[in-house]
């Protein structure tokens, strides 16, 4: 079984550690292939995204969703318990690598230690370099200068091209197969064949944890 749409869900409590610029809040970085959507269930907070176009500051709130599409480097900020349903276009492709930090140095010899986290000590050195690399483009970019996201792009799409290979076949097994599932629904509706509709099930999938990027997740294994 695969998410309605070939989409993942989760929970998330935005991390409340304080960093460098006095905010609480989660690692800065950008997907390359997925958009991704907030729906704010409590608390406040904010996210800071960059773009080409410009740098802005969305408030967030209980009630509230926001999007954006691939290429939005994004910063979650914690006002206070902030929490946060994420949902994820293409699921799958968040875990096996779509996201990429803005850290100060996109050396793969570097990135890749960087970017493993295995206790809350490695998830805050994660997040605060991000955070630095994060600050240093949005400057760059506030200055004028063009090339700096550009610059980040590049490095970006370096380190992950060995990966889209992996991230096709997830995609063409996830997200594609279930808009084909849908064409094949609609064929048995034309043709007036209602006997698909007796393999209807119910399932209800049980939260793990993990420590994400951005905070404290709830992650749901749903599985065939």
């Amino acid at each position: 079984m695969t998410f309605p749409g070939g989409v993942g869900v989760s929970g998330l409590r935005v991390y409340d550690w304080p960093t460098a610029d006095g905010l609480c809040g989660g690692s800065p970085h950008v997907h390359l292939a997925c958009a991704e959507a907030y729906v704010v269930v409590g608390g406040t907070g904010r996210v800071q995204t960059l773009t080409r176009q410009a740098y802005e500051e969305t408030p967030l709130s209980q009630g509230a969703v926001v999007w954006f599409t691939p290429g939005t480097i994004h910063r979650l900020v914690n006002d206070g318990d902030l929490r946060i349903v994420v949902i994820m276009q293409n699921s799958g492709l968040p875990e096996a690598g779509d996201a990429v930090f803005t850290f100060p140095d996109m050396d793969p010899a570097v990135y890749h230690p960087a970017a493993t986290v295995t206790d809350e000590p490695s998830a805050r050195r994660r997040r605060d370099l991000a955070v630095e690399g994060f600050r240093t483009l949005r400057r760059r970019a506030r200055d004028g200068d063009g090339a700096a996201l550009d610059d980040f792009y590049r490095a970006a799409v370096r380190l992950k091209r060995d990966l889209v290979d992996e991230w096709e076949r997830r995609w063409r097994s996830g997200a594609l197969s279930s808009a084909v599932r849908t064409g094949d629904h609609l064929a048995h509706l034309r043709a007036g064949d209602w006997k698909y509709l007796t393999g209807a099930s119910v399932r209800r999938v049980s939260p793990g944890q993990a420590l994400g990027m951005c905070g404290h997740l709830e992650t749901y294994e749903l599985s065939p």
